[in-house]
This record gives C-alpha cells, structure tokens and sequence, in this order.
C-alpha cells in the first residue's frame, strides 16, 4: 500500500479545500479497474484501505482519500473530516450542501482522471462517503456538476454502503433534461446496501434513495439489505459488494 499527499479543491466561497491523504492499495494482478472509496463522517482513508486490501478482488486498484477537516453543522461547527457539510439531518429529506458535495466530486474525478484508459473507474463509499459516491453518479449521468462544469469522467460502477442519496429532489430533472443523462442513468450499476437496525442513518432512507434513483431512470440498480446490522459493516456485505464487483466490471474473484 501507498498513499499521495494532500491536495485541494475549489470549496464553499470560492475557498481552497485541503483534502488529506490518499491511500492507495495496488492490483495483486492485473490492473482492470480502479475504484476510489470514501470513508465516513470523521474517518479517514487509512481505515477503509486496510480492509479493501484483504478482499478477493486482485485485478482492482483501490485509492483512499480522506476528506478535508470542516466543521459540521449538524455538530454545533465542530471541524471534523467530511465530504460536505451535514445542515441538519443524514436523509434524503436534509438540506443539501451542494458546494460542499460538488466539491468532493470533483476532487474524487481528479484522483480517477490520470487513471489508463483500458481501466473501468468506480466510486464507492460508507455513511458520508456512500453518498458523497451516489452525487458523484448523477453528475456523471446528467454529465456536469451542479456548477454547469462538465463532469470528466466514465463510471462504470457506484456503491453505497449505508448511505443516502443527496439532491434528491431535483435528481429526476436533471435526469430527463436530455436523452444522453437518461442513457447514461440507465446504464450506471449501482449497489445500495443497507442494514435494517442501522441508528445512524435509517434503513427507510436506504429505501427511499433506491425509489429516488429508479424512478429518476436508473434502472440497473441492486438494493440489498441485512437483518440486524447497525452502522457498520460485515463480512457478508463485503462479499456481496465482491460479488456484484466482478459480475459488474467482469473482474476475476480469487482467493
């Protein structure tokens, strides 16, 4: 494992956001795809790397990033690591940090952007970071951000891990403004997994972020959930992601 420093990004305001370390776990075969992971609400990547590491994917490079130190709303401003800020709750009813979750999209384009061309990119995350992945999706199916900047990148796969889908009311627009989003909706493989007892963020917002994103157009979408999980996860679920990986990218699964 190997890790690039810090770097930064357009934020809120016009401000520079320091983003911290990437970590990053290189193919044990050949290289097929890359897949940025994003870590939850005051993680950081370090944590995540080390369990990515130990999965049956050899033909996957995984890099890590850790988000920048800001403070959250929702904590009384109390700066901690985060992809955007958190106004008020973790649901698809909140209020959303659109400069701040913009922001992070770009900076996780710019990671996967120097990546070959014969590799498949894809952006998976947990809690914060699963739905930091899911903006990063509708970006890339309505082909900008939220700014009118283009989007720069091909996704071929998104997962969200206990998360929930930002921007929910205005995904279904963007996704019918033009034929080519629709397309583009219609063909992401996206995993949304879920835990039924999860405290943090609901088992009904996992639910309802999949009724967002159907009813948005994407249709190529699994929804997977577990009876007694909380806000973490287990060796079941990672072997499902595993699973839905190598079926999705048509990478080798060995151990």
């Amino acid at each position: 494992m190997s890790y690039y420093g810090s770097s930064s990004s357009g934020g809120r305001g016009g401000r520079r956001v320091e983003y911290g370390r990437s970590y990053v776990v290189r193919p044990k075969g050949r290289h097929l795809a890359t897949i940025v992971w994003l870590h939850g609400l005051g993680d950081n990547g370090a944590s995540w790397s080390q369990l990515l590491d130990s999965l049956p994917l050899p033909n996957i490079k995984w890099i890590c990033p850790t988000a920048a130190t800001r403070p959250v709303t929702a904590f009384g401003g109390f700066p901690c690591t985060a992809w955007f800020d958190v106004m008020d709750d973790t649901s698809v009813d909140g209020r959303d940090d659109i400069e701040g979750l913009d922001a992070s999209a770009a900076h996780i384009a710019n990671l996967l952007s120097s990546e070959p061309s014969d590799v498949k990119l894809g952006i998976g995350g947990f809690s914060m970071g699963a739905s930091a992945a899911l903006h990063s999706a509708a970006c890339y199916a309505h082909g900008k951000f939220s700014t009118g900047i283009p989007y720069p990148i091909t996704l071929s796969a998104v997962i969200s891990l206990s998360g929930w889908l930002p921007c929910s009311r205005t995904l279904r627009g963007k996704m019918e403004s033009s034929s080519m989003s629709a397309r583009r909706a219609a063909s992401l493989p996206i995993l949304l997994c879920h835990g039924r007892a999860d405290e943090v963020v609901s088992y009904k917002n996992g639910e309802r972020s999949t009724e967002f994103l159907r009813s948005s157009g994407f249709s190529y979408l699994t929804f997977k959930s577990y009876n007694g999980l909380g806000h973490y996860t287990i060796p079941e679920e990672m072997d499902d992601v595993c699973k839905w990986l190598s079926s999705r990218l048509g990478v080798d699964r060995s151990r």
